[in-house]
């Protein structure tokens, strides 16, 4: 049920960590890093359009513009767009990115169990200690009012806004310098229980270790403490 695990990155700068993780059914993952014959197509494919759809289309050509831009500024190594089903017939939207955050001098591992440490010494805090098979890490949820989809903070007049659910797994692992942040945000606050589960599972499915290399075990079957296997088990 998940896709192949895609490496998380080490191409876009020797300091980043190589890291693979599942990514769930019903998610689009956007391009970061578009070619720049495919930017070019598009700006002729917009050039070709009537004069009444060509500004709708710049306006859309600019965001994605915009918005990988800041991705690449912010670390960001994977975003993908979630579309569902809800009960009622209508489509629910997720978003899920994968980024990574440097540790700024202090060792990652001793930063994730200092948060994880004060996560388990006040649960108020929203954080919650996690232990997953890469490593060590936590879980931080919160329910927030931001920007709605679409909608422009710069403008003059007041821009739409409405509240999302944002659920925050931050990890490292031995030998990674980085700390890996996957995050998932949603506006369907009543299925806050379900995206939280898959925020977990695509969690348990990061590693540090290429599940394409084959692993040296004792038995045939993988290890149920695999990585391999907690993939198995999140996604089917």
């Amino acid at each position: 049920m998940n896709t192949p695990l895609p490496p998380g990155s080490a191409a876009r700068s020797e300091a980043q960590p190589v890291f693979w993780y599942g990514i769930p059914h019903g998610y689009a993952k956007l391009d970061l890093d578009p070619p720049r014959e495919r930017i070019e197509a598009l700006v002729q494919d917009l050039n070709t359009l009537p004069v009444e759809q060509r500004a709708q289309a710049s306006q859309v050509l600019q965001f994605y513009a915009g918005m990988v831009t800041t991705l690449n500024k912010q670390n960001v190594h994977m975003f993908a767009v979630g579309y569902h089903p809800d009960d009622d017939g209508t489509v629910v939207t997720s978003t899920l990115s994968i980024s990574t955050v440097p540790a700024s001098g202090h060792n990652a591992k001793l930063v994730i169990a200092g948060l994880a440490g004060s996560a388990a010494d006040d649960p108020e805090t929203g954080l919650r200690p996690l232990e997953l098979p890469c490593g060590l890490g936590y879980l931080a949820e919160e329910k927030k009012r931001t920007v709605a989809v679409g909608g422009d903070s710069h403008t003059p007049e007041a821009p739409a806004r409405g509240d999302v659910w944002q659920g925050t797994v931050a990890v490292t692992g031995s030998g990674t310098p980085d700390i890996i942040v996957v995050q998932m945000v949603t506006p369907a606050l009543h299925l806050a229980d379900v995206y939280r589960d898959i925020l977990l599972g695509v969690a348990h499915t990061l590693t540090f270790t290429d599940p394409a290399e084959p692993a040296v075990l004792a038995e045939s079957e993988p290890s149920t403490r695999s990585a391999a296997a907690a993939i198995r088990n999140d996604f089917g």
